[in-house]
């Protein structure tokens, strides 16, 4: 089961690529956010075209998470439980192709900034969301599933992940508090798929700004992340990045992450 996960920045705008990408890489799951649109205004019949199934969590303008599947999907939690959210970051859903049956995850994590010394509403929000991605995280361990929490976390977990970290440092996305929230859940038993099978470094960043020419001097970090329960490591094949995806016309600033899970 071949599993990506991408922020697209406008799935309206990105629609094409989204299209094509569908085509060439053929993934099972495609895990997108920051839609920008509304359930209903959702391109869902241009991806149903393709052959994937598509189910949604839009907000107007802003956020919006969807999964997309080559297979049915089924007992879709739009949210995270038990956490009152006004924003579509989280939706989740449970994919089987025949052979191995998946709880996936499509996530878009706050991106808390400003910071104001740790004491800002949006810097708040970002670790709220955080402990309580941390205690579903723990309720789906207790199911001894497959399961994959895919998405921009908006999180540089370590300083060779991001090309200048003294520039990162105040930075809600490279923040003590940040990073500690992300290792407290890997540390409940969740594995960083990329992490785990690729070395670090320059050739794994998967966000380029727009700015001042960021993608041409490589000028990256590693924000989009894929973790995996145990039972998902057991089957990791693979782990890559898509880089190449930054290189066309009129972009996403962020690249398809994709990993494989043998039966």
């Amino acid at each position: 089961m071949k599993i990506a996960t991408w922020n697209v920045n406008s799935v309206k705008a990105r629609l094409g690529h989204v299209v094509d990408y569908l085509a060439e890489a053929k993934p099972d799951i495609l895990c997108l956010q920051e839609l920008k649109c509304l359930d209903e205004m959702f391109p869902r019949s241009e991806i149903e075209d393709t052959g994937y199934n598509v189910v949604t969590h839009g907000q107007k303008t802003y956020n919006g998470v969807a999964i997309l599947s080559r297979h049915p999907i089924e007992d879709v939690v739009r949210g995270i439980p038990n956490f009152e959210d006004a924003h579509s970051r989280y939706i989740e859903a449970v994919i089987s192709n025949g052979d191995l049956t998946c709880r996936i995850a499509s996530i878009y994590l706050p991106n808390g900034n400003p910071v104001e010394d740790g004491k800002s509403e949006k810097f708040q929000y970002k670790l709220a969301f955080m402990d309580a991605l941390h205690a579903h995280a723990q309720d789906l361990l207790a199911l001894e599933e497959v399961s994959v929490l895919a998405g921009d976390y908006n999180v540089i977990p370590n300083a060779v992940d991001c090309y200048a970290p003294e520039a990162w440092r105040d930075d809600a996305l490279f923040r003590d508090e940040t990073r500690a929230a992300f290792r407290r859940i890997k540390n409940l038993g969740f594995v960083d798929a990329y992490e785990l099978l690729n070395p670090l470094g320059t050739d794994s960043y998967s966000f380029w700004d727009y700015q001042a020419g960021a993608f041409q001097k490589n000028n990256g970090i590693r924000i989009d992340h894929h973790l995996l329960s145990p039972q998902a490591v057991d089957r990791l094949k693979s782990a890559h990045i898509d880089k190449h995806m930054r290189a066309r016309e009129k972009p996403s600033d962020h690249v398809p992450v994709v990993i494989e899970l043998s039966a």
